[in-house]
This record gives structure tokens, C-alpha cells and sequence, in this order.
């Protein structure tokens, strides 16, 4: 198992826009394809502006079929540009497990 962390840093006061177009379409692509998401998160407090979301998988294999099945969905294609303009970073950690994780 792996877990995905994904994060973004989006253009100052881009954060409500970008959470309202993954709540009413991102996340309904996403979700069927890519599975397992752990979370969605927004920051408070320390780097402002960053979005985090923590996806599951079961291998590194499984992890590239379903982003490499993302990429391919024509919703997901069709929507892209419009979150895209609100980052300005983007990063990506892929997380491995210690022997005692729970997850």
C-alpha cells in the first residue's frame, strides 16, 4: 500500500473557486477512477493558499493504471482547464508506510 499526497498552491484568493469546482465536478471524476481518497484538506495556518488531497492505493502499479486512466477520461480532460488557471504550484509525494502504520 501507498498513499498519494498531492498538493497546490493556487493563486491568492483562487481557494474558494478551486474548492467549489472540485466539490461540484472533480471530485465525482476522480473518485470512480482513482478510488481511495483519505482526505481533502485546505491550510489555516503556515503556507496559505495550499490545498492537500491524500489518495490510497495498493501498489505503485495500481497508483499509474488509475492516474493514466484519469488522464485519459474525457470529463476529466474537459475539466482540467478550468482548475488549472487557479495553481500556481503543484507538487506530489508518494508516501510509504512504516511496519507499525496503521494505514
Amino acid at each position: 500500500m501507498i498513499v498519494e499526497m498531492r498538493s497546490y498552491v493556487l493563486r491568492p484568493g483562487a481557494l474558494p473557486e478551486f474548492m467549489r469546482l472540485m466539490g461540484s465536478e472533480g471530485i465525482g471524476i476522480e473518485r470512480p477512477i482513482l478510488g481511495d481518497m483519505l482526505g481533502f484538506y485546505s491550510t489555516e495556518i503556515g503556507a496559505i493558499n495550499k490545498v492537500i488531497h491524500l489518495w490510497r492505493y495498493a501498489s505503485f502499479e495500481d497508483r499509474q493504471q488509475r492516474r493514466a486512466q484519469l488522464t485519459a477520461s474525457p470529463e476529466w480532460t474537459a475539466f482540467v482547464p478550468k482548475v488549472l488557471p487557479l495553481i500556481q504550484e503543484m507538487h506530489n509525494e508518494l508516501l510509504n508506510p512504516a511496519p507499525f502504520s496503521p494505514q
